[in-house]
This record gives structure tokens, C-alpha cells and sequence, in this order.
């Protein structure tokens, strides 16, 4: 079997999705799981992008041991000068430099000729690997670039010291049989392509970026580049997950492993989808909540008599656990630290505190409490324990029949300690909410996206909410959870007015050091 390398861009293609807002420490906890999930390689951002990008990276960079750290950059030296200053406390740092080959990206965006592309490529690597041993280049849209031109711009950035060369379906455009054709002829006829391995990354915007990863990958690439749950710009990346599914459960076929700990994909896919505020489709493949279920009654009798008759997988490949122990208001402290543990997450004695005390008031109200609770409680608690002051719900109501208008009243505690009330009248319930807490917060707010799901079933599943807001003319994501809908929705509201006012502090206290 040829082991496959795998290069996770979740961190930064992936929070290129619309709607998608990470904080530092929700990319740091995502990169703490895709380094126990045995990701080879992690693209932590672009740092030259700002400020925020540069300082995640850098957390990254000098956090994760196990992994190589990658840094996206430009073909521009303060590109990869930023990218340096992020990544020199990593294990093992590497630079990711791209510049778009095809002509029409050469001529409406780079607005040069091939030679000037040429001649730019084979500088900045040359620059790039004075600073870094590892350096990756793209030929960004390489689909639609001329081959011959590809293979001459190749070899001449292999001399220059690459040592990894990506082509990329940048546009999701190409089919498995142009691209498995397009890695074949250069590896044909680049001379010096023994000297880097291959690397394939491929977009989805025809559905095909498996398919195609598969056919790069038949042809000579050694590296996949993809997402977990298949995030990323427009219709997204190769869903990693899939990919190393599909060469374990057809071994017979592919003669192609990955070393990804396919038990923790589950866990990896859930934590993606509750801090990026992405939710996976029900018939996703893999991680699904569908992909184990069966209503067919046909299908149901032959799961029951032998689950081969219609599973291809098991749940326990991907880590999704038949036998679901719960937690209720007898269990102590204890047994939720180490129920807590086995989910990789890192607390200190006051987030564990913090996160026990939210478990023991949710057993008030719900007589079971499964891992999806508590792994909700944990994540909020790990991505929200700045010691910034913020704005508080101290308590709400809200008045609603199907004869009157709904009306809320909303009591505050803000940031400066004052408590403030107000009531708003609306037409629904939440909007009538959400206008009575933004007459209350200082900053100017409009409200983008919101979202509302469930964690796990029952009638009394958990409430999640996902907003996204534009804060003082700043995106923001921001995620509450509760047994309750409107109380979910008030705590997704005011965390992401919370973390613009807790980044903002936290800017100015740098500020204040310098």
C-alpha cells in the first residue's frame, strides 16, 4: 500500500467559506484535532491576510508538535517574510507560495506575461527557501493552464528549491480523466519531477473533487489537499474524511492508505461543523447523521438479521459509538472531568469548574445528558473564557400569542457593570428578542445570518443557535446554546457582540505594551 500524505487547508480554505468567522482559540482547538486525527500537514491561515490570520497562526505554529505547520502566501516577499515571523516556533515549519498559471488569470488578474509569471514563480521560491526547507508551490488554476507552459514553469521552480508542486482544480472545473491525464504528463515530462512530490487539491463546484483527488492521486500525486466536512470557498474542498473512508473500505481496489485515525472523524467532523456554524447535511456521506440510519423497512430487516446487507461502513470505523453512556444529576464531578477528557479537550481548573457547573444545571431540566450536550457545554466554555468584561443577560422574557404581537424585555449587565432594560415589540418572537437586546448594547449591530438547530433529539434536545453579525462594520460569528430556543438565540446573539468587544480589548491592551 502507498501511503498517502494528507494536507488539511480547513484552517485556511476552509474559513474562506461564506459565513465562516474563527476566532484564535477556535482555529487553535481545531488544530489541536486535526493534529490527534494524524492530519501529515495543517494550513494554519495566510498571516500577511491580517492581523488576527498572523497571531492564529503563530498560536498554531508554536502549539502543535506532531504536525508541519504550513503558512499560505502570495509570490511577494513581505508574503513570505510575514509568513516566516508566524511560523519560526514550529516543529516543523513549511511555506505554501502560489501564483496562477492559466491565461486568463495571467492576463485579467496578474496582468503579466507567462515569462514575467516565469521569471516571478522561480524568485519568490528562490526567496521563500532561504527561510523555509519545506516550500510548496501552486500553480493556482492549473486546470486551465497550458500544459506545456506548466511543465517548463515546473521544472524551473523545482531547480529553484521547491519541494513540494501543487496542481490545483482551483475552479472545481476539471473531470477525473483530464486530471488523472494532466499529473500523468507531468510526471512525464517535467526531468527533474522526482525531486518534489505531487500534491493534488481539488474543488467541488461540480460535485467531483473526490473522484478527481482519486484520479490525481492513481496518476502520481502523493499528497491529498482537502477540508474536514468538505468546507471551503463556494462549493468547497475534497471532504477529507470521505477520501480516507473510500481507500480504506475499497483496499481492494485502491492500493492507497492515508495515516488518519479514521475513529476520529466523528469528533473532528462535529467540532468543525459547531465552531465554523456549518451543519452537515443529513445524507452527507460519512458523518451524516443519516449515513447509519435505515427507514426502509426493507433495509431495517436486513441490518437487523446481518448489518453487511446494507452497511458498507461501521460506526465505530468513523467514531461514532453504538454504546452512548449518559451523564444525569447523580454523576459527579469526577466522572464528567473524565467523560470530558476523552474528547481531547484541554481545561484549566476554572473552565472545567465553568463547564461542570453548566452540566449540573442542564440535569435540572433533562433527565439524560448524552456526549453531544456535553460536548457543546465544553466548546462554549473553551472558546469563551476571556476574562474581558462583556455584556451579560441577566434575564429576559417574551410575551407571545397568536392574537398579539410578541414582545420582549431584555434586562443587561454591560461591560461597565451598569444594568440596563429595555422592551421591544416585533413581529416574531426572536426578531422582537434580538431588537430589544441591540437598543440595549452600545455598538452598532446588523444582524447577517441565524441559524437554529438541535443537539441530538428527544424533546428535550439542547437548543444551538448560530448568528452572524456585523459589528461596528466588523463580521462576527456567534454561537449560544440552551434547552430553550429563544434563550439559545439570546446567548448566540450577545457571544458574538462579546467577541468583537473581547478582540477589540485585547488589540488595545497590546497597544498599551508596545
Amino acid at each position: 500500500m502507498s501511503l498517502i500524505k494528507i494536507f488539511d487547508t480547513t484552517l485556511r480554505d476552509g474559513e474562506q467559506s461564506p459565513g465562516v468567522n474563527l476566532n484564535k482559540q477556535e482555529k487553535l482547538e481545531i488544530a489541536r484535532q486535526l493534529e490527534r486525527f494524524g492530519v501529515d500537514r495543517m494550513e494554519a491561515g495566510f498571516p500577511a491576510s491580517s492581523k488576527g490570520d498572523f497571531e492564529a497562526v503563530k498560536a498554531i505554529a508554536d502549539t502543535i508538535k506532531n504536525t508541519s505547520v504550513i503558512a499560505l502566501a502570495r509570490a511577494v516577499k513581505s508574503d513570505i517574510d510575514i509568513a516566516w515571523d508566524a511560523l519560526k516556533g514550529a516543529e516543523k515549519p513549511a511555506i505554501h507560495v502560489f501564483l496562477a498559471t492559466s491565461p486568463i488569470h495571467m492576463t485579467y488578474k496578474l496582468k503579466k506575461t507567462p515569462e514575467e509569471v516565469m521569471e516571478t514563480a522561480v524568485s519568490m521560491v528562490t526567496y521563500a527557501k532561504e527561510r523555509f526547507s519545506e516550500v510548496e508551490w501552486s500553480a493556482e488554476d492549473a486546470t486551465r493552464s497550458d500544459w506545456n507552459f506548466l511543465a517548463q514553469i515546473i521544472e524551473k521552480v523545482i531547480d529553484a528549491g521547491a519541494t513540494v508542486i501543487n496542481l490545483p482544480d482551483t475552479v472545481g472545473y476539471t473531470t477525473p480523466k483530464e486530471y488523472g491525464e494532466l499529473f500523468r504528463f507531468i510526471r512525464e515530462t517535467v526531468p527533474n519531477i522526482d525531486q518534489v512530490a505531487l500534491s493534488c487539491h481539488c474543488h467541488n463546484d461540480l460535485g467531483l473533487a473526490v473522484a478527481n483527488s482519486i484520479a490525481a492521486v492513481e496518476n502520481g500525486a502523493t499528497q491529498v489537499e482537502g477540508t474536514i466536512n468538505g468546507i471551503g470557498e463556494r462549493a468547497g474542498n475534497v471532504s477529507l474524511e470521505e477520501l480516507a473512508v473510500a481507500f480504506k473500505i475499497r483496499s481492494d481496489f485502491y492500493s492507497f492508505e492515508t495515516g488518519l485515525k479514521l475513529n476520529e472523524i466523528k469528533r473532528t467532523s462535529d467540532l468543525v461543523s459547531k465552531l465554523t456554524g456549518m451543519y452537515v447535511q443529513a445524507n452527507k456521506a460519512i458523518v451524516g447523521r443519516n449515513a447509519f440510519a435505515h427507514e426502509s423497512g426493507i433495509h431495517q430487516d436486513g441490518v437487523l438479521k446481518n448489518a453487511e446487507t446494507y452497511e458498507i461502513i461501521t460506526p465505530e470505523m468513523v467514531g461514532v459509538s453504538s454504546n452512548n453512556l449518559f451523564l444525569g444529576k447523580h454523576s459527579g464531578r469526577h466522572a464528567f472531568k473524565d467523560r470530558v477528557k476523552e474528547f481531547g479537550i484541554e481545561f484549566t481548573e476554572d473552565e472545567l469548574k465553568q463547564a461542570f457547573d453548566q452540566f449540573k444545571k442542564l440535569t435540572d431540566h433533562k433527565k439524560e445528558v448524552t456526549d453531544d450536550d456535553l460536548y457543546t457545554i465544553a466548546m462554549e466554555v473553551k472558546t469563551d473564557s476571556s476574562a474581558v468584561s462583556k455584556y451579560q443577560l441577566e434575564n429576559f422574557q417574551v410575551q407571545y400569542g397568536t392574537e398579539n404581537v410578541p414582545t420582549a424585555t431584555v434586562i443587561l449587565k454591560t461591560p461597565a457593570g451598569d444594568v440596563v432594560e429595555n422592551s421591544c415589540s416585533a413581529p416574531g418572537s426572536v426578531e422582537a428578542l434580538y431588537q430589544t437586546i441591540d437598543s440595549l448594547v452600545e455598538e452598532d449591530v446588523k444582524l447577517v445570518d441565524y441559524q437554529l438547530n438541535s443537539v441530538g433529539g428527544g424533546k428535550d434536545a439542547l437548543a444551538e443557535s448560530h448568528v452572524q453579525l456585523v459589528v461596528n462594520g466588523e463580521t462576527v460569528n456567534g454561537r449560544g446554546s440552551a434547552q430553550d430556543v429563544l434563550q439559545a438565540s439570546a446567548s448566540a446573539f450577545l457571544n458574538a457582540v462579546n467577541r468583537y468587544i473581547i478582540k477589540v480589548k485585547t488589540i488595545e491592551k497590546k497597544e498599551l505594551v508596545k
